[in-house]
């Protein structure tokens, strides 16, 4: 009877132990559901945030796009604008140039009339005289002198195509002629050096070097900032060449190539420096 009671305490605790340890493991267990339950209402609402952030995402992008595309017209306006401002101002450019290239035209006219009309003499009367005394006869009557003989205009442009007509043709004559004419009429004109230098030019064709010589230095004397200078210094070397005067032909050419370095005339005048020095 002794041996038994341990025994017989034993198995009561354990009785005693299974109900606390199922009350355990069930708390433990509904724990474990409480927590994947907390995380799964934890998901659903990160699922909503992030539905909630792709929405704002596709409204902030749609936004952007529209304001992108607002901005992609306004500078297409602003780009047609501006191309319309630039049409506008090269076509006020070329009626300005236009404008211009008629006023010199009629600035050329007018010259060519006011050359080629002389002045209005006094009118004046002439008394008869006794032709024995030589004393004016009061009681004669007054005879009037003629009326001056008014020469018609002369178009500038027209002047200078004649003689430069006759230049190409082979009237050397003719065209110095003309040239001279031209300069003598309208001496402030932009072709006045032209046709200085195309004397020169006409002269040197003709075989007249020495006045080919002095008709190309007119021109540097007389219009030393025109277009031609360059080319009337480098043919004044050739005809100063065709003379035989080769040291003063040298020092044109290199006039030439120091003075206008970066034009056709410059290396023209070298060659002929190089030609002048293998002689």
């Amino acid at each position: 009877m002794t041996r038994s009671r341990p025994t017989a305490w034993l198995t009561a605790a354990s009785l005693l132990l299974v109900p606390a340890l199922a009350l355990g493991a069930d708390r433990e267990h509904q724990q474990i559901v409480a927590d994947i339950r907390m995380l799964q209402e934890q998901t659903a609402r990160l699922e909503l945030l992030m539905a909630s952030l792709d929405t704002a995402l596709q409204q902030i992008s749609g936004k952007m796009d529209e304001q992108a595309d607002i901005v992609r017209r306004s500078f297409t306006d602003q780009q047609l604008a501006v191309d319309d401002v630039a049409d506008g101002v090269r076509i006020l450019r070329e009626r300005f140039d236009e404008a211009n290239v008629r006023i010199a035209s009629l600035s050329q006219e007018i010259e060519a009339l006011r050359v080629t009309i002389p002045p209005a003499t006094p009118a004046y009367t002439q008394l008869a005289t006794d032709p024995e005394t030589g004393l004016a006869l009061d009681h004669a009557p007054a005879v009037a002198a003629p009326p001056p003989t008014l020469g018609p205009g002369v178009s500038p442009q027209r002047m200078y195509d004649t003689a430069w007509a006759d230049y190409t043709n082979g009237q050397w004559v003719l065209a110095i002629q003309g040239f001279e004419a031209y300069i003598k009429t309208f001496p402030r004109s932009e072709l006045a050096d032209d046709a200085q230098f195309y004397i020169g030019q006409t002269h040197y064709a003709d075989g007249a070097f020495l006045e080919s010589v002095d008709a190309f230095e007119q021109v540097l004397l007389t219009y030393p900032d025109g277009n031609v200078v360059p080319d009337a210094s480098y043919k004044r070397g050739l005809a100063l060449d065709q003379l035989g005067e080769t040291e003063r032909a040298q020092q044109a050419f290199e006039l030439v190539v120091k003075n206008y370095p970066d034009s056709t005339m410059a290396t023209l005048a070298q060659q002929a420096l190089d030609r002048l020095n293998r002689q």
